[in-house]
């Protein structure tokens, strides 16, 4: 995982001998960010801040440099806020919804969430509220036997609201700990979609709505945050695929752009494959 942007790193700060000239430093880190599909505003901001750090001198310790470039990566990273911390939430049932475009990996990360939650002894319901797509019902519907906890669902092309409300009333009366609210894969393009999230999120008053980005379309995801930010506000991020050959900028700009804090990572295809996302673990990854 994000071998190719720790490489780069490791190239550009374990040179021989070890110095870097102070007026080499902006252009490189620029080099090393822009492709690693951070956007060009923040790698700027980043080579910006490293500079600020270091002292205006003719050469730079390398170890210097790479200890500045750390610092502003991190306080880029943490500009977003802390994500919540689910297993400590209090209010009962919790209710998350979860949005984003169709192909995200949306459905799969609202199982793998689930499973996140049971695995700590957390009781939880599913929505499906994506009453549009085809199939998207089956396919909750067949994760939620995968994980082992309930489904609430209505006949294909019903009111989304409706499910999200039914599913919210089910764990009062069960005294579950969650609900997970699935919803269609919403197009900026597609305005009676649009309103429908709308309507899903003022009947159903989520406690934390979720957007869940693939970190595959690397810049292309802040595009799609900041739609959606415009259309119905969100709390926290969501990165797919991260165990693709996607090269993890993306993490840097949707923090630094958005100002939200990414709550978890898609490791892989498996149920278990999420992670929580921590600050000082992605550092360590790509810059060690």
């Amino acid at each position: 995982m994000f071998d190719s942007l720790k490489r780069k790193f490791q190239e550009a700060f374990s040179r021989s001998p070890g110095t870097i000239l102070y007026g080499d430093l902006e252009p490189e880190i620029l080099e090393i960010l822009l492709s690693a599909d951070v956007s060009y505003d923040t790698a700027v901001k980043i080579s910006e801040k490293t500079k600020s750090i270091l002292p205006k001198q003719k050469k730079i310790d390398i170890m210097e440099a790479r200890d500045a470039f750390r610092q502003s990566m991190r306080e880029i990273l943490v500009s977003g806020g802390d994500a919540v911390d689910l297993l400590s939430v209090t209010t009962k049932p919790y209710k998350i919804l979860f949005i984003g475009i169709n192909g995200t990996g949306k459905t799969t990360t609202i199982a793998k969430v689930a499973s996140y939650l049971k695995e700590n002894d957390k009781r939880s319901v599913m929505a499906a509220s994506d009453t549009f797509r085809a199939g998207a019902i089956e396919q909750l519907e067949a994760l939620s036997g995968k994980v082992g906890i309930p489904i609430i669902k209505h006949a294909a092309g019903s009111d989304p609201s409706s499910v999200a409300f039914d599913a919210i009333e089910h764990a009062k009366a069960k005294k579950l700990d969650f609900v997970l609210i699935d919803s269609a894969g919403r197009m900026q393009t597609n305005r009676n979609l649009m309103e429908e999230m709308k309507k899903i999120k003022r009947i159903s008053k989520p406690d934390l709505t979720v957007l869940v980005l693939d970190a595959m379309i690397g810049q292309d995801a802040i595009s799609q945050a900041q739609t959606f930010f415009k259309e119905v506000t969100y709390d926290c991020v969501v990165m797919t695929k991260m165990d693709t050959d996607a090269r993890g900028g993306a993490i840097l700009s949707v923090t630094d752009e958005l100002k939200k804090p990414v709550l978890f990572i898609g490791t892989g295809q498996n149920i278990s494959d999420l992670q929580k996302f921590e600050v000082d673990w992605y550092l360590s990854k790509i810059l060690p």
